[in-house]
């Protein structure tokens, strides 16, 4: 049987001449990707960033996906944005900005016409001031057009086939520092560290928060206590990174805990 939803996304992707999709390798924009290409054939160009706060696993995965769904791809250097420096309340507007434009400026440089986005509905609900970048941009995020939410994604991506439909939702490394904190690059490698060290070790759900020297780890609460009888064997880990302290958030993985500190 025919799944409508899926069906009302080709149909919207279906309207473009050619597309560049901003694809991070994450759920959402696996799908817009893998649905792009069913719709438009090799008239799709995948878009992946690479700027200094970005995961660079997820860089790789991204480079791996986007060669199996056999669609072209462009790796885009951008470096830190202006005023990004100290992390400020606006940081994802700032970086949407600086980064879409850089990616539009690609696709048209490579003869696609627009560069669509892959937030889903249920993004609109968290604080995203990035946004207000796209708007102004005029860069169209169809899953939302769609009305496709987050558990929508999943499960299309799973009818799909698609590895990235179980993946946890991932944000930059600024994500893991409060708001009006300085940035560096050290800083930025110890939290990839940190959670690449939690990732291999099962902790599919996890958020290192950088507080200065004091390190805040995040786990879905139905591994609190797993975590707990690794405690010594984690702190001695991420000290050896470089924390001072290492504490376990007793809340659990939150997406956007930082925000509050904003």
């Amino acid at each position: 049987m025919e799944d409508r939803v899926y069906a009302r996304l080709l149909e919207c992707l279906g309207k473009y001449s050619t597309v560049g999709v901003a694809f991070s390798g994450g759920a959402d924009s696996a799908l817009l990707l893998a649905a792009a290409r069913e719709a438009l054939g090799n008239r799709v160009l995948a878009l992946t960033a690479a700027a200094p706060y970005m995961v660079r696993q997820e860089i790789a995965d991204a480079l791996a996906l986007a060669t199996t769904l056999g669609v072209r791809h462009e790796l885009v250097e951008l470096p830190m944005p202006d005023g990004i420096g100290e992390n400020p309340p606006d940081r994802c507007y700032l970086c949407k900005r600086a980064l879409y434009g850089q990616l539009i400026g690609v696709a048209h440089a490579h003869g696609y016409a627009t560069v669509l986005d892959g937030s889903n509905v249920d993004d609109l609900k968290d604080y995203r001031p990035g946004q207000r970048a796209l708007d102004e941009l005029g860069v169209p995020s169809p899953l939302v057009v769609c009305g496709i939410g987050k558990a929508d994604v999943r499960r299309l991506a799973k009818n799909l086939g698609l590895p990235t439909w179980r993946k946890p939702t991932n944000t930059c490394l600024l994500t893991r520092m409060p708001f009006g904190r300085k940035v560096g690059m050290e800083t930025l490698q110890r939290i990839e560290e940190a959670e690449r060290l939690l990732l291999d070790r099962g902790y599919d759900w996890v958020r290192v928060r950088c507080h200065g020297n004091l390190a805040r780890i995040e786990v879905a609460p139905e591994l609190r206590n797993r975590l707990l009888g690794e405690a010594d064997l984690i702190a001695e880990a991420l000290e050896g990174l470089g924390f001072r302290y290492v504490t376990l958030d007793l809340r659990g993985y939150q997406l956007g805990s930082m925000n509050a500190s904003g």
